[in-house]
């Protein structure tokens, strides 16, 4: 049976994205919540989510002893990310400033205050709270059985930028942005599956079927 490592480096409660996968396995992959290293280098697939401030979530990805399995497995394995776990993957973040993992080019950027008008003009919040569509750029086995257009629940204030070339997914608030980005064995997504109903816990389910080719 695969074995399928959540990364738990202290930052966020991660039982609701632990029991989703619990859900979506249904006895087909032991689903592990984990802090140890040596069990992320022993999965067979590996969830990095996380939530929390970038410099706070690198610090404790770096005490942690966990930041070079997870980069490791970023490279060879089938690999998800999740929320501050997918901004982690760039190399640097405007929040802090603070320098990421550098798996993938580019930058997390806040949302531009000077931007955040909706069509009548009237200010919209940061973060940015609550159901969003999702509209497929570029078609990928974990988004198999998701419509175009269906809906995902997003609580963020910054968002991928310069990930234009690996884009499979976007969104809009009120600009369009990348919402999920996916190289070879990995995916990352900005918004929460394990809280978007159905159509999030297909995700799911298709990562854990997932060979990690595209």
């Amino acid at each position: 049976m695969e074995k399928i490592a959540i990364v738990d480096y202290g930052m966020g409660n991660l039982h609701s994205v632990t029991k989703a996968f619990e859900l979506v396995a249904d006895g087909r992959a032991d689903v592990v919540l984990t802090a140890d290293p040596a069990v992320v280098a022993s999965a067979d697939k590996v969830v990095f989510p996380g939530q929390g401030a970038m410099p706070d979530c690198m610090r404790h990805l770096d005490e942690s002893g966990l930041k070079a399995e997870v980069l490791k497995a970023a490279g060879d394995r089938p690999f998800l990310g999740i929320c501050v776990g997918a901004q982690l993957l760039f190399a640097r973040s405007e929040e802090g400033p603070t320098d990421s993992l550098g798996v993938f080019p580019g930058q997390v950027v806040r949302f531009p205050p000077e931007k955040m008008l909706d069509a009548a003009g009237q200010k919209l919040k940061v973060p940015h709270m609550g159901w969003n569509e999702m509209f497929i750029k570029h078609a990928h086995p974990l988004w198999q059985g998701i419509a175009d257009g269906e809906r995902f629940y997003f609580v963020h204030s910054y968002h991928f930028s310069g990930a234009d070339d690996i884009a499979v997914i976007e969104s809009a608030y009120p600009y369009r942005f990348a919402a999920a980005v996916a190289r070879d064995n990995i995916f990352a997504i900005q918004c929460h599956p394990e809280k978007s109903a159905g159509a999030g816990l297909k995700l799911l389910k298709n990562f854990v079927a997932w060979d990690g080719r595209q």
